[in-house]
């Protein structure tokens, strides 16, 4: 990984983000997009700024998404010293992951009509809008003409994206590719999750007792994806290696995870398994961690399963409890938060722990970080349809 590009709740670009982590500063807030009042739930967390450039403007096709996407994807071509060289190639590929793609362009258009019952062609609309239009705004702006593809894996979609990026440049079938996870703050989802009681009136409590579930956030996430020895040759640096990913489906239920863990545990081998390296290795785990009671309970039970009597004191955190779950985004926020604390040499904190639960017998670094010598980092995504996906980071060669 030789870029990155970050557009969060809790800041743009990796200096301000890590410094949020490691201080605490929640993006949660009242809810700006759209009129909350009298809904149960009023607090997400949203992006603040920054707007797009109008230089960047005419590149997007769509709404609030594609510009999410495009700054995150823009920042991360420019860290990985590339901007005056991607222009125009046939070797790059873009891999977009994301939930609900830009529904916002269709809230906004049905705002505009409120005197209007919904009807069957709202259906069609929504269900019919085209989820590829951020990976195609991003291939406009570079003028890329490689592989574009979409995967709407819903909230494991980011880590996806990564994983399948990355296995299109180890097996030789694109020279460079920009990984992106993204999502934008909706209606459409804020309702939903509000409908399931799966949402905190307050804050995000992950791994704590008497948690009462997740804060939905908006953002997106990129990484530019080289062959090492490319990178190597040219004398440039890497942020991080991504050694292995691993995918599964627990099968079980439409939204709730696998009671045991049983699709976790399988992700998690797999990646560990493709990187060649052995659970004993690995040195901190970013969770999934959604602050939700079955999540984090099926979520602890995973790791400990997979890491045996070690399971209870490996580093574990979740840095959703000041990001909010970015859905889509999540996963590849997540990863870069990740390559950030092998970087940086700690430990990002699971912000807002109370107290200990039982159900949750994990080292989950409450409330302060830790300082820690970081060389194998796994980074969890869970998503609705028992949809798993795990990946293994390394440190940067010196």
């Amino acid at each position: 990984m030789t870029g990155i590009g970050l557009v969060t709740p809790i800041g743009t670009g990796a200096q301000e983000f890590w410094r949020s982590l490691v201080q605490g500063r929640a993006g949660a807030g009242p809810v700006r997009t759209f009129d909350a009042t009298g809904l149960p739930n009023q607090v997400g967390c949203e992006v603040r700024g920054p707007d797009i450039p109008g230089a960047l403007a005419a590149s997007v096709l769509g709404g609030r998404c594609s510009e999410l996407a495009l700054l995150a994807a823009v920042q991360a071509v420019r860290d990985a010293g590339l901007e005056e060289t991607i222009r125009g190639r046939a070797d790059c590929a873009v891999i977009v992951g994301t939930t609900m793609g830009d529904v916002t362009k269709f809230e906004a258009d049905r705002a505009s009509h409120p005197e209007r019952e919904t009807d069957e062609a709202d259906v069609s609309s929504l269900a019919g809008r085209p989820l590829d239009i951020m990976g195609r705004t991003i291939a406009r702006h570079f003028d890329l003409t490689g592989t574009v593809r979409t995967v709407p894996a819903a909230c494991a979609a980011g880590a996806y994206a990564i994983g399948l990026a990355a296995a299109l440049v180890a097996r030789g079938e694109a020279r460079a590719a920009i990984a992106v996870g993204c999502e934008a703050f909706s209606r459409l989802a804020f309702i939903g999750f509000s409908r399931m009681r799966a949402m905190s009136p307050d804050v995000c409590r992950p791994f704590s007792l008497g948690r009462s579930g997740l804060l939905l956030g908006e953002g997106a996430g990129a990484v530019v994806l080289e062959p090492w020895e490319t990178v190597r040759a040219q004398d440039r640096r890497a942020a991080g290696f991504i050694d292995g990913f691993g995918l599964s489906c627990d099968a079980w239920h439409v939204t709730g995870p696998h009671p045991e863990g049983e699709g976790a545990v399988r992700a998690m081998a797999d990646a560990l398994a493709r990187a060649g390296v052995d659970p004993s290795s690995v040195d901190y785990v970013n969770a999934h961690g959604t602050g939700t009671p079955l999540n984090d309970r099926s979520e602890s039970l995973a790791i400990r399963r997979l890491f045996g009597e070690r399971g209870r004191r490996v580093p574990v955190s979740s840095i959703k409890a000041l990001t909010g779950h970015m859905m889509g985004a999540s996963g590849a926020v997540e990863a870069i938060a990740s390559l950030l604390a092998l970087e940086r040499g700690a430990v990002p904190p699971t912000w807002n722990w109370s107290a200990p639960d039982p159900e949750c017998d994990i080292d989950c670094v409450p409330n302060e970080p830790r300082e820690a010598d970081l060389r194998v980092v796994l980074s969890n995504s869970y998503a609705f349809g028992g949809n798993n996906a795990s990946l293994v980071l390394s440190k940067a060669a010196a």
